[in-house]
């Protein structure tokens, strides 16, 4: 061992007729750590039973084989090195580029509308703290929906935006996430932290309900991300808000009358305020809640305008969103941008909808037993929805009756017993599984409702979509059941076919779907008149044509000009001419006073008549009869 020795290092590949080969190699005398021991002779070559087309054998010693493992493994360790790299190479992605990723298509009136493939697979990816991700993870929530996809990244960048969602999307958690993150990283970078009566955060509502879902919502995610939350709104004492304000607070979720209230008694003050959030946008603005929203705004804007001041930062929450009411906001809040998801003004899938067309002869009443008779014998719970407070009175009055449990939900209900109701609804007892409610009960409350039932037929689509949103939630199964009377089959009519093409709901309503068949009826009577008066017009010139022709030819012959008969025909087809023309065209081409008058008859009944629908048969015969 560690002597001078000759190593012979022989591969061998025969060669003869069966085109084997040989080669050998040998190495000069040096000093090799090995032993210098003759190698053994190779073992003998075994057949397995069949011959290759070309045969190789290799003899490969111990030596060979401690060359070539390091070699290996340097090559190996080499990819692993260049996998590593590449996957390093990856940037991790900010709030902006995550704007980026879930793109958004832009409609015609400037509205984004985001894209199905922009939902994220994780809360980690819409770059969310980790307090805030324990409080997710305590609610059981891991995947977020769509709404939330958009809405968190933006919000965090520190955009005024439109979130429109349907309902039951999970549009709370889309701006309460993000606004808990900004108010700790305040804290953190710029060492702002809480004040009495100084909220940096105001979430508005327009119930009392709404308020306290929110409210929920806040006190779960603090337990975690740590800030103060408390809850002023219409309907409860004054003065243990006012004591709950005079401590250190982070936000405020409140009614609009309630907050403007206690600033107004100096509980609290507007200097500190970043964020402000207005959920059930559409319906602030469209149910008499403008003017207190306008003067809650004035001093924010008013401080905003002053040099050197950051403004404050607008979400506004929707589950609809007309064109009336987009023209306010984008009036009152420049600039804002509007994120929709792609389920905005459309059916929830998850949700069955039925309709139980009434031809008159029906009891709506018993229309209504049969249909709460099996869904109650289920289990589930049931909402019963009327237009007005009269109806909800007479079908709760029916059902208790008829030995059904029931609680309302209406305007002239106060609200501690609507709040009591409520309870009683929601309790997992099911001593009460049925709520008579009117609209007021359709928008922001978070109900576990298995079944909706419209005793009443609403007059437009958008109310249709919140009261069906108050089923089949958070993707969860629902079932929608209408009773549609005789004057309620034309809005019906267009909801279900809209529903089954899987377009938008927007803007549907009963007077507009009678403009529409009045106005489809017009431009039908319309086109009719047209082509007859180019009709009776070629009619009249070929008629003409011969008549010139005719008296060309009488003064040409004399002979034929001389009878009688000739000369009366062109005097007769003029007033056919002019008959005609009255009984059909809405403008007359006589030049007589009495063509006039009947043609003017004519039009005024056929514009009657084509609004009312009667048939075309009748309308001429009162055509002929005026003329």
């Amino acid at each position: 061992m560690g002597g001078t020795g000759r190593a012979l290092l022989n591969l061998s590949l025969t060669s003869s007729s069966t085109s084997s080969f040989r080669f050998s190699f040998s190495l000069l005398p040096s000093r090799l750590p090995f032993s210098t021991k003759p190698l053994l002779p190779h073992p003998p070559r075994v057949l397995l039973g069949f011959r290759p087309l070309c045969s190789a054998t290799t003899t490969t010693t111990a030596t060979e084989e401690s060359l070539i493992q390091p070699i290996k493994h340097s090559i190996l360790l080499e990819r692993l090195r260049l996998r590593h790299l590449k996957e390093s190479a990856k940037p991790t992605l900010e709030p902006k580029q995550l704007t980026q990723k879930f793109k958004a298509e832009v409609n015609d009136d400037g509205v984004k509308k985001s894209k199905k493939k922009a939902v994220a697979s994780s809360f980690e990816e819409l770059g969310l703290s980790e307090e805030v991700m324990g409080a997710l993870g305590e609610m059981g929530i891991e995947v977020p929906t769509e709404i939330q996809s958009i809405g968190i990244p933006a919000v965090i960048e520190g955009k005024s935006v439109v979130l429109g969602s349907h309902t039951g999307s999970g549009k709370t958690l889309a701006y309460m996430l993000p606004i808990v993150q900004l108010l700790r990283q305040e804290e953190e970078f710029h060492g702002m932290h809480m004040k009495p009566r100084r909220p940096r955060a105001v979430v508005l509502c327009p119930t009392r309900e709404l308020c306290e879902q929110v409210f929920r919502v806040a006190k779960s995610i603090s337990h975690h991300a740590r800030f103060r939350s408390t809850m002023v709104s219409g309907g409860g004492r004054l003065r243990p808000q006012e004591d709950s304000l005079g401590g250190p607070i982070d936000m405020i979720v409140g009614t609009p009358g309630r907050v403007l209230q206690h600033i107004e008694e100096g509980n609290v003050v507007y200097g500190d305020i970043r964020y402000l959030v207005l959920d059930e946008a559409d319906t602030m603005f469209d149910r008499g809640f403008g003017p207190d929203i306008r003067k809650f705004l004035a001093p924010l804007k008013n401080r905003a305008s002053k040099p050197g001041d950051e403004g404050f930062q607008t979400v506004l929450v929707t589950a609809t969103m007309t064109k009336a009411v987009q023209k306010l906001v984008d009036e009152e809040f420049q600039g804002i941008q509007h994120l929709r998801t792609s389920t905005l003004h459309k059916k929830i899938a998850s949700a069955r909808h039925d309709f139980i067309k009434l031809s008159g002869s029906e009891n709506k009443l018993e229309a209504l037993l049969q249909v709460l008779e099996p869904s109650l014998a289920k289990g589930n719970r049931v909402m019963v929805f009327c237009n007005t407070l009269n109806s909800s009175r007479a079908v709760d009055h029916f059902l208790s009756e008829n030995q059904f449990s029931t609680v309302n939900y209406h305007g002239e209900v106060p609200a501690e017993q609507r709040v009591e109701n409520l309870a009683k609804f929601k309790s997992d007892e099911g001593d009460c599984p049925t709520l008579v409610c009117t609209d007021l009960a359709a928008r922001g409350l978070d109900l576990d409702v298995d079944h909706v039932v419209m005793f009443d037929f609403p007059k437009n689509s958008i109310d249709y979509l919140h009261r069906t949103g108050r089923t089949a939630r958070m993707g969860a199964k629902g079932k929608v059941t209408s009773l549609v009377s005789k004057k309620d089959l034309l809005l019906a009519a267009r909801i279900e076919e809209a529903m089954m093409k899987n377009e938008s709901l927007e803007a549907l309503s009963v007077d507009g779907v009678k403009r529409d068949i009045a106005r489809s009826r017009i431009t039908e009577q319309k086109d009719k008149r047209e082509k007859l008066v180019k009709v009776s017009n070629s009619r009249g010139k070929t008629k003409a044509s011969t008549g010139k022709s005719s008296s060309v030819r009488r003064k040409t012959d004399p002979k034929k000009s001389s009878g009688a008969k000739s000369g009366k025909v062109p005097a007769k087809s003029k007033p056919t001419i002019a008959i005609k023309v009255s009984k059909r065209v809405s403008t007359s081409t006589g030049k007589k006073r009495g063509d006039s008058r009947s043609s003017s008859v004519s039009t005024s009944k056929l514009n009657v008549v084509g609004f009312r629908g009667r048939s075309s048969s009748s309308s001429k015969n009162a055509n002929v009869r005026a003329g």
